[in-house]
Order: structure tokens, then C-alpha cells, then sequence
């Protein structure tokens, strides 16, 4: 497998499962207990850093197919400011954007890795990405995020990603098969296929990410309505996503997934 490497921290390819925290600077954000602002996003990054968090993906837009949009002046606004915030905590730092223009102005900023869930269909942004250097986290995409509509899509999708990534000499990356209702047109039929075929994408030879964290087809199996109560859930299925091949867990509550973390490769020792 080739390893991704972020600021020094080894993802896939035999080291350690990392973990990916996750600050919303999105009041629109699905789930309101992860949105910070102002001195809240210091503190917040700092605390996941003292729970173990490898990387602090930091957003400022939501991408709930429900939620109101947003400018691109304000995502730009939202994320600057939190940027700055983040100065001097000493985290390993990932922006979560899919526009051009943010991206150019995170790169005015110390920041770590890129995470595109538009898979790099936007050539100027792909352009920013690679000029960058820095190593990207993309999801299966192929137009827009998560358009693939079943399992065969998204994997078209991840040979669509890689192609890029190729064209635009991006060499380090981790690739996300885009879990979760990105659009009205997905269900979370497909979110679970998606998770019990895990291990297939595996085939293309790169890190691989888990996003599941409290969402929403978690929520409608379980009947949690509120992102809240679905915490035990989310923990449940990064244990079985671990088993099939997840090098990476993105998620809101570091402690406790570095806590499930923790239990699963214990249990995967031998001797």
C-alpha cells in the first residue's frame, strides 16, 4: 500500500489507525454540539490534541444537502478566523473545503493536508491542491459530492479520484468512499452497502478514511433523531470499519474512538 504521510504523522501501510477531529465552523452543521467559534476553537483543537487526536479537520461550511448555503465570502470568513485561532496550538492541521477560493486563502495559513469531498472535479482547485504540496484526503466523487448511487458508482468514482490525482502529480493521499446523504438522491441503503463492502476499496492501494461519525443512517437504524444519541452507534460500526480496512477515523468525540481504537488493536495483537 503507499502510505500517506501528514506532517509527519504515517497513515496505512502498518502504522497505527489515526484519528481525524472534527471542529465545525458551520452553525448550519447537522450536528450542533460540534460547532465552535471564536477562542471556543483554540480551546476545542487543544483538548482534542490532549485526547489523542492525530489531525484537526477544521470546516466552515456545512454539506448537509438540508442545510441553507453559504457564500463563499463567508466560508472564507468563517475559516480564516478559525485559522487563526488554531495558530500556535501545535496540531496538525487539515481545512475541509471544496472551493478554490477558500483553499487559496487556507494556504496563506500553517495548515497540514487538504480534505476536498468534491474528489478534485474542480480543475483550479486540483491546480491549488497540487502547486500546494500538501497531501489530500478526497472522497469518491465524480461532478459532485457523493453522486455515485451505488457500490459500482462509487468505486468509478475513487478510479475517477485517483485519475486525477495522477493527471495533477498528487502523490500522497487518502481516499474516502463519501458514507453518508450527500444529496436527496441517496438513502442509507447505500451508506450501509457501502460500509459491509468496505474492505473492496482496498483494491486501489491507498489509506483509507471512515466518516461515519453520528450520521444519519446511523441515527435511522437505531432510531436516534438527534445526532446527540448516537454516539454508541458511531462507535459500534468504526470498530467493524477498522476490521475492514480503515486506516483513518474521522469523528467528533476523539476520546472515546481513541478509547474503541485502543480495545480493537489490542484485540488484533498476536501472541
Amino acid at each position: 500500500m503507499h502510505q500517506c504521510s501528514v506532517n509527519g504523522i504515517k497513515i496505512g501501510d502498518g502504522a497505527p489507525v489515526r484519528t481525524m477531529g472534527v471542529i465545525n465552523c458551520s452553525p448550519e452543521s447537522f450536528f450542533p454540539g460540534s460547532y465552535r467559534s471564536g477562542k471556543a476553537i483554540g480551546l476545542c483543537a487543544s483538548e482534542m490534541i490532549a485526547q489523542g487526536a492525530d489531525i484537526i479537520d477544521i470546516g466552515a461550511r456545512s454539506t448537509s444537502p438540508f442545510s441553507p448555503p453559504i457564500s463563499t465570502s463567508c466560508e472564507t470568513e468563517r475559516i480564516r478566523e478559525a485559522l487563526q485561532e488554531l495558530d500556535g496550538t501545535g496540531g496538525t492541521i487539515s481545512v475541509d473545503t471544496m472551493r478554490a477560493v477558500v483553499l487559496r486563502e487556507c494556504l496563506k495559513f500553517d495548515i497540514h493536508a487538504i480534505n476536498d469531498i468534491n474528489g478534485l472535479a474542480d480543475p483550479e482547485y486540483a491546480k491549488l491542491a497540487a502547486d500546494s504540496g500538501l497531501p489530500c484526503f478526497l472522497m469518491a466523487s465524480t461532478i459532485t459530492p457523493g453522486d455515485a448511487g451505488d457500490m459500482a458508482g462509487t468505486l468509478d468514482a475513487m478510479q475517477i479520484v485517483t485519475s486525477r490525482c495522477e493527471s495533477n502529480s498528487i502523490e500522497s493521499y487518502v481516499l474516502d468512499p463519501g458514507i453518508g446523504l450527500w444529496n436527496p438522491a441517496r438513502n442509507v441503503a447505500l451508506d450501509w452497502q457501502l460500509c459491509r463492502q468496505f474492505q473492496e476499496f482496498k483494491k486501489f492501494d491507498r489509506p483509507l478514511l471512515a466518516a461515519i461519525s453520528r450520521k444519519t443512517f446511523i441515527g435511522d437504524l437505531l432510531s436516534r433523531k438527534l445526532p446527540e444519541e448516537r454516539l454508541a452507534g458511531s462507535l459500534s460500526l468504526t470498530m467493524l470499519l477498522l476490521s475492514k480496512g480503515a486506516d483513518i477515523v474521522r469523528c467528533h468525540d476523539v476520546k472515546e474512538t481513541k478509547d474503541a481504537i485502543c480495545v480493537y488493536e489490542t484485540m488484533e495483537r498476536t501472541g
